[in-house]
């Protein structure tokens, strides 16, 4: 049975690996011919919604620490 913590990793990796992946998709988008703007535009932000969450999830991840 899966935990929480368990849950939240795996959804931290396929989210990395989906931010890695647009990586690949900008750079093929921008070297082809006509540049279309507004497709880069949307990939970019989807990844900068991605690297939002990422960081929410690695948060949630590191136990709070009380001082």
């Amino acid at each position: 049975m899966l935990t929480d913590k368990d849950n939240l990793l795996r959804r931290l990796h396929a989210l990395r690996s989906e931010h890695r992946d647009l990586d690949t998709v900008i750079a093929r988008v921008t070297e082809q011919g006509p540049l279309d703007q507004l497709q880069v535009q949307r990939l970019k932000k989807r990844k900068l919604g991605l690297k939002d969450e990422i960081s929410r999830l690695e948060s949630r991840l590191i136990p709070d620490r009380t001082a």
